[in-house]
C-alpha cells in the first residue's frame, strides 16, 4: 500500500482561516534530477499568507499545499541517476519559486521532492529553527548589501525597518563588512536594541525628521545607498535623503500590509529629484533573483548565507514552534503584532512508519 502524509492544503484564495485544511495524500516518489526530502520544520512567512489571500507576485494553481520559501529535512530517497546528495543527509530546500519559472510544491507537508541543484547541505550544529529559516531572510540581507547595492567598507547604508528580520541582519553584515549604517525605526524603544546590535546611527521616525537627520549624519549631499521595506510616505522621504545619483532599492512594502487595493501600493517620488538629480529607485524580489540566476550563483549565495550563519556572524532568531495540527494558532502568531518570533511548522519524525500507511 502507498504510504501517507500529512499536508496543509488551501483549497482556494481566501483568509487563511478559512481556506487551509489539513489533509492526508500520498507521499510523492522522487524522479531522475531530485530528493525525497522528510521536511522538520518549516517557517509561516507573511508572503505565504499573501499568497493565499491573493495579494501576491504569483498565484499558483488550486489547491495548494502552503509555504513557498523555505524548509529543513532529511533525504530519504534520491530519484534515479540523482548525484551529489546522500540519504540521510540533512538539507535546506530552499524552495522560492522562480519568477518566471516553474512552479514548486509548497513545504507545508511531510514530505516533498525536490531538484538536487536547490538543495543546501547543513551542519547538525544549526538548529531546525535556524536552518529552515536560512534561505529567506539572510539571503535577502546578503543580496542587497553585496549584489544589488555593492556597499563598500566606509560606505553609509540608509535602511528603514531597521528592526525587522532582515534589518537586523544588515546590520549585523554591514558591521562585519565594515559598512557604516543609518537606521530607521519607527518607536523609541527599538532605537537602543539596534544600536547594542551594531547600527552605527539610529533615526526614530516617531519623533525625528528622517531628511534633516540624514543630513545632519551623512553630511548636505546625503547617501548614496539605501534599502526600503516600507515604501508610501517613508519611502518618498528616504529617495529625498539620497545624494545626487543615489540608489534605492525597494524590497518591501509594510506600511501597506493589509492593503488590498493595488492603487494604493505606491511611493510618492518627486520627479524633479529623478531628473535633475538623477536618483535611482528600484525593487527587488528574490524570486525574480532565483529566476534571474543561475543555479551556480544560487548555490553560491547560499552557501556564503551558510557560512555567514555557521560562523556567528548571522544570527538567526529562534523561531516559535507549532505542531502541525496547530496552524490555526501558528498563523495567528504570524499575524501578531510584535510577536517576535517566527512560527514555525514542526513535524513529529518520530511516528512510526506504520502510521503512515493507508
Amino acid at each position: 500500500m502507498p504510504r501517507s502524509m500529512r499536508a496543509l492544503v488551501a483549497g482556494e484564495v481566501g483568509e487563511p482561516d478559512d481556506v487551509l485544511r489539513l489533509e492526508s495524500r500520498p507521499v510523492p516518489l522522487a524522479e531522475a534530477g531530485q530528493a525525497l526530502v522528510r521536511v522538520t520544520a518549516t517557517p509561516v512567512h507573511a508572503s505565504d499568507l499573501h499568497v493565499l489571500r491573493g495579494r501576491y507576485g504569483f498565484s499558483p494553481e488550486f489547491p495548494t499545499v502552503g509555504g513557498y520559501m523555505e524548509c529543513v529535512g532529511r533525504i530519504e530517497a534520491l530519484g534515479p541517476g540523482t548525484e551529489g546528495l546522500r540519504i540521510g543527509e540533512r538539507v535546506v530546500d530552499a524552495a522560492i519559486p522562480a519568477v518566471p519559472g516553474p512552479r514548486v510544491d509548497g513545504t507545508w507537508q511531510e514530505y516533498l521532492v525536490a531538484d538536487a541543484h536547490r538543495l543546501l547541505p547543513v551542519p547538525d550544529r544549526l538548529s531546525d529553527s535556524e536552518a529552515c529559516q536560512l534561505a529567506v531572510n539572510p539571503l535577502t540581507a546578503l543580496l542587497l548589501v553585496t549584489r544589488e547595492l555593492d556597499v563598500q567598507p566606509g560606505e553609509w547604508l540608509l535602511q528603514t525597518a531597521a528592526g525587522s528580520t532582515v534589518g537586523r541582519l544588515v546590520v549585523q553584515l554591514a558591521g562585519h563588512l565594515g559598512i557604516r549604517t543609518i537606521n530607521v525605526v519607527r518607536r523609541r524603544d527599538a532605537v537602543e536594541e539596534i544600536r547594542a546590535l551594531g547600527g552605527d546611527e539610529v533615526i526614530c521616525t516617531e519623533d525625528e525628521d528622517l531628511v534633516q537627520r540624514v543630513a545632519e549624519i551623512a553630511g548636505p549631499a546625503g547617501v548614496r545607498k539605501a534599502t526600503d521595506c516600507v515604501a508610501g510616505q517613508l519611502g518618498a522621504q528616504v529617495s529625498q535623503a539620497l545624494a545626487p545619483g543615489g540608489e534605492v532599492v525597494v524590497y518591501g512594502a509594510l506600511s501597506t500590509h493589509r492593503q488590498t487595493d493595488p492603487a494604493a501600493l505606491t511611493i510618492p517620488v518627486s520627479a524633479r529629484s529623478l531628473i535633475y538629480e538623477t536618483k535611482v529607485v528600484r525593487g527587488f524580489w528574490l524570486n525574480r533573483w532565483f529566476g534571474a540566476a543561475s543555479p551556480a550563483d544560487v548555490l553560491d549565495a547560499l552557501c556564503e548565507v551558510r557560512s555567514l550563519v555557521v560562523n556567528g556572524v548571522l544570527t538567526i532568531p529562534e523561531g516559535r514552534p507549532f505542531p502541525l495540527e496547530r496552524f490555526a494558532e501558528a498563523v495567528s502568531f504570524a499575524e501578531a503584532p510584535a510577536h517576535g518570533a517566527k512560527p514555525l511548522l514542526v513535524f513529529d519524525v518520530g511516528r512510526p512508519e506504520d502510521d503512515r500507511q493507508v
